[in-house]
């Protein structure tokens, strides 16, 4: 058990049986009344945001929540296996778990997975990746300020938008965190 004085920016509290990550929080005290804590808090497992407040000085639990890197290694039906590179472990990771991760999951690379009691909870990329792309031929003319047209990243199927220059087979930076173009790579 701990208080609401140690409630931090990515604590883990147990709350009805849920995990919940602490995404921002404000001790306030006001003039009139006793303090309280104010935060928002992330479900782990859904997602889902929600505003709670404590009292100041009421008693929270707290998760452990380890979160180490792995190297994703491949598919395995419906879970995904990676390997942890200190100790060589595979871990299989639910496809629930992994979610939209899995359109930017390139063979070989490094994840950062957080686990609680043993149990994956979510996946962390790296903030951006370089892929090759497949798509129309670019055509005469085209310029980078005009419009977009469809690419699929060749690693994973998955669908982007990139600008209509780009030729087929061009390496290309991806924002992992919404899917947008951030450049052409020169090999």
């Amino acid at each position: 058990m701990a208080s609401t004085t140690d409630i931090k920016n990515g604590a883990v509290l147990i709350i009805d049986g849920q995990l919940w990550s602490v995404v921002e929080f404000q001790h306030v005290k006001p003039g009139k009344g006793g303090a309280f804590v104010r935060t928002k808090l992330k479900n782990v497992v859904s997602g889902k945001v929600v505003d709670r407040t404590f009292n100041a000085g009421a008693k929270i639990d707290t998760a452990t929540v380890d979160r180490r890197d792995y190297q994703y290694l491949y598919q395995d039906g419906e879970s995904y296996v990676f390997m942890d590179t200190d100790t060589y472990d595979q871990v299989p990771v639910s496809e629930t778990v992994v979610g939209d991760a899995k359109n930017y999951l390139l063979e070989s690379a490094m994840v950062t997975i957080a686990m609680n009691e043993g149990n994956p909870l979510y996946i962390e990329l790296p903030t951006s990746i370089v892929t090759e792309v497949e798509t129309e031929p670019g055509l005469q003319g085209d310029r980078s300020s005009g419009g977009t047209k469809d690419a699929t990243i060749i690693a994973t199927g998955h669908r982007i938008q990139v600008p209509l220059y780009l030729e087929n087979g061009t390496t290309v930076k991806i924002d992992t965190r919404d899917g947008s173009f951030l450049g052409r790579v020169n090999n």
